[in-house]
């Protein structure tokens, strides 16, 4: 793919922990990241679950939503994940691609290639592996049987189901219950991001569009 590392790096801030102060007020109209973070991340109340508004003015800067101009090289539709990196990208025509912040679990570290998108679901219901039971059955054993969409859901507001010849790949892209996890790397789960993101994320989103995953 047309991805320069050394472009890539050089261009993208480091600063990945999710909860450093900012001045408040200051993301209204974010420089030029082409938002108006005020209105993108705020209340979402149209939704099954009424999405609240998210602080983001104590969120770092650098996990926010972003257009910037397309660093892939890849066709419209596309979605490139960065996963040491933590970011997202999908490709937009004109040269351009929105990049969003994510969290990464152990799945996501794991886990390169290419895939599709097979389908995606609003509000997913929720099963934790045998492996998480057994790891902490306290909190996961009472959800064996699967736990229903909402706020409280591990997988957030949004799914998108990445198969591979036309098998479950088991990586999904997710929303999140844990915003504080967006910019790190994490013991479990694929790749996860802003509630408010992931829908956003889900609404440009073809089912069948290519996601490559890379380092």
């Amino acid at each position: 793919m047309g991805l320069s590392r050394r472009a890539l790096v050089a261009g993208l801030p480091l600063a990945l922990g999710a909860c450093a102060a900012m001045p408040r007020g200051m993301f209204d109209d974010f420089g030029d990241s082409g938002f108006s973070y005020s209105r993108i991340y705020g209340a979402q109340d149209d939704e099954a679950h009424p999405l609240p508004a998210m602080n983001y003015a104590n969120v770092d800067d650098a996990v926010l939503r972003r257009r910037v101009k397309d660093p892939t090289g890849e066709k419209p539709g596309t979605i490139v994940v960065l996963t040491s990196q933590r970011r997202l990208y999908i490709v937009e025509k004109g040269g351009t691609a929105v990049r969003y912040g994510i969290g990464v679990g152990k799945e996501g570290m794991e886990w390169k290639g290419r895939a599709k998108i097979a389908h995606k679901a609003k509000w997913p219901r929720w099963t934790p592996t045998a492996s998480m039971i057994k790891r902490d059955p306290k909190t996961n054993g009472p959800w064996a049987g699967g736990m229903p969409g909402g706020l409280k859901n591990p997988l957030g507001a949004r799914a998108m189901y990445l198969f591979q010849g036309g098998r479950d790949s088991s990586y999904r892209i997710h929303g999140t219950n844990y915003p504080k996890s967006i910019g790190l790397a994490m013991s479990s789960g694929c790749v996860r991001m802003f509630n408010h993101d992931v829908i956003d994320l889900y609404d440009r989103a073809d089912v069948g569009a290519t996601v490559i995953i890379e380092a």
